[in-house]
């Protein structure tokens, strides 16, 4: 029965929420993307004042929902601020889930968050349990208005230097917001992203922030922001810390060396300016889709380790895309086990149980079945080079948005491919997958055990 004190009516009445909750987060998602492209189709959205064709307007709007960044019309030229603000709506919305900003309404007319909606909540933030689940999403909420606004701010004092400052204020809130949710949306105009800071170290290490910051997971800043009450860290954030580092230290050597003497690339700059380039392309496959050098200028070798980068992606709980850091870290973890002939996969001196085992070879191969699969049928429909296609297609997949500039020529179904892949990778395949044909209960008989020659 509905509260006198609140007119408005309870989520859980809703007839469509006797779906399931991997089923309510693909609708919800879908339904964003839906609003948002017949938002993106009205002639108030471009700057000629012109109606973007659906299927562009589709496009865009998936993009920015599913916080990836890839663009069939330029953000800063094609789209008036209407727009714009549009785009900047979707993924804030998507960067943040759509029920963490449906549960923020709820908390500001203080209404009660019931069981239903905590079992949604656990889905979308991926977590083992609701315990804890409303409290982790008002700090969800707090850590990102402080981050968005405080760097939107930084962005803005530098931006002032070169524009004047309303303009140079709402880049940088743009900009803020679409770097921290790891979107990769840029006003700039003429597809140029961030190519003109390239040398530019208080844009670098702003951007960088955010994107990190926004890859790492809510868990972990969380985790991160409790220690000095605390006095010790959860393992999944010593994985995630030590994994992003590890990954972005190992980036920077590569693109460094690779494009070093790359006249497209590297070549031109000075030293400073290459290690910033380096540096940064190493961080922005973590999703964020970002650039400051030609991505289609650097030499295929890096191309395809780029591609590597974003496969494995941010982590569990963010704004980002991937296979995520944690799963990484377990396939290499099992690697090491089974050559060292363990039974068990110790992580900072915690055995891991076989059942996270299967989840992380489950994502990572189904991950690869969907690259592969996209990667083929636009290999036939595009008729570019595998190498574009593939870096397009992880791109998508891992919601980085990076691009070799085969994005704005895609035919028909390439963009409805690139859609959908986008759609995937942002729910997460096994979401997908659950929301398709729900999980079954745990078997009540076991079979007997067989051998097989394995290597």
């Amino acid at each position: 029965m509905r509260s006198l004190a609140s007119p408005f009516p309870k989520i859980s009445e809703f007839r469509f929420l006797k779906l399931s909750p991997p089923q309510i987060l693909v609708l919800g998602f879908a339904g964003v993307i839906l609003i948002g492209t017949l938002l993106l189709m009205l002639p108030i959205s471009s700057a000629s004042g012109h109606s973007l064709r659906f299927i562009d307007a589709l496009f865009t709007a998936t993009s920015a929902t599913c916080v990836t960044g890839l663009v069939v019309v330029d953000t800063g030229t094609y789209f008036s601020v209407f727009g714009q603000i549009t785009i900047l709506v979707l993924i804030q919305i998507g960067g943040l889930g759509f029920m963490t900003m449906a549960t923020l309404f709820a908390l500001l007319l203080k209404r009660k968050i019931s069981l239903r909606d905590r079992l949604i909540l656990q889905e979308a933030m991926n977590q083992s349990s609701m315990e804890g689940i409303v409290r982790l999403i008002r700090k969800v909420l707090l850590y990102s208005l402080i981050i968005e606004a405080s760097c939107a701010a930084l962005l803005a004092l530098r931006w002032a230097v070169d524009m004047p400052f309303g303009r140079a204020l709402y880049y940088g809130i743009f900009h803020a917001v679409s770097m921290f949710n790891n979107a990769g949306f840029d006003i700039f105009g003429g597809y140029r992203s961030l190519t003109g800071y390239v040398n530019d170290p208080t844009v670098n290490i702003i951007v960088m922030f955010l994107i990190v910051s926004g890859g790492i997971g809510f868990i972990v800043m969380s985790d991160l922001m409790d220690y000095r009450k605390s006095r010790r860290l959860l393992l999944h954030t010593k994985v995630v810390l030590s994994m992003t580092a590890a990954l972005i230290l190992i980036g920077t050597v590569v693109i460094f060396v690779f494009e070093f003497t790359n006249s497209r690339t590297l070549g031109p700059l000075n030293l400073g300016g290459k290690l910033w380039a380096s540096f940064f392309q190493s961080v922005t496959p973590r999703t964020a889709g970002a650039n400051t050098v030609d991505i289609a200028g650097l030499r295929q070798a890096s191309q395809f380790f780029i591609v590597i980068l974003m496969f494995i992606g941010a982590s569990p709980g963010s704004t980002g895309g991937g296979i995520k850091t944690t799963t990484f870290t377990l396939m290499i973890g099992a690697v090491v086990s089974m050559l060292r002939g363990r039974d068990d996969i110790v992580l900072f001196r915690y055995r891991l149980a076989q059942e996270r085992v299967f989840k992380a070879l489950t994502i990572t191969l189904l991950a690869l079945l969907l690259i592969v699969s996209v990667s083929m049928v636009l290999s036939t429909t595009e008729g570019r080079p595998f190498l574009m296609i593939l870096f397009e297609t992880t791109s998508a997949f891992a919601t980085v948005g990076l691009s070799m500039g085969l994005t704005p020529e895609l035919t028909e179904v390439g963009k409805i491919l690139i859609c959908l892949t986008m759609f995937a990778g942002r729910l997460g395949l096994l979401t997908l997958a659950y929301a398709l044909g729900p999980k079954q209960g745990k078997a009540l008989y076991k079979y007997p055990e067989g051998k097989m020659i394995i290597g």
